[in-house]
């Protein structure tokens, strides 16, 4: 069984990522508040976080790097970060933010799940 935690504020977000990702093995944790991203990670223990680009005051990059840093820092695990993004051309940024993958809305399903399929771990 493996474990996504989702930071998303937006229902249109939620419900294409858990379309996305409907599958008997995969487990969906949202957090809809991403000043609660690095305690979510930390109760939750996912595999993977998506984190939705515009989500709440923090924004994406914000959140990918409070949990990069936290992690640095012994606070949470170093679990992979994929951030939902508005535009293509935003994926320098999503680097520069310590992603370690990145997904353009609107994604298909088979989007979201290759990006996925590279960073859970074997037999998820």
């Amino acid at each position: 069984m493996s474990t996504l935690l989702l930071v998303a504020d937006t229902t249109w977000v939620r419900n294409d990522v858990l379309a996305a990702v409907a599958e008997p093995d995969v487990r969906v944790a949202t957090c809809e508040d991403p000043r609660r991203a690095v305690e979510a990670v930390a109760t939750e223990q996912p595999d993977v976080v998506l984190v939705d680009m515009q989500v709440g005051s923090m924004g994406g990059m914000a959140v990918t790097r409070a949990l990069r840093d936290a992690a640095a820092e012994g606070e949470i695990p170093d679990v992979p970060v994929v951030l939902l993004l508005d535009r293509h051309a935003d994926q320098f940024l999503a680097r520069r933010a310590g992603a370690a993958a990145a997904v353009t809305k609107p994604f298909t399903p088979q989007d979201l799940r290759l990006v996925l399929t590279e960073l859970l771990p074997v037999g998820h």
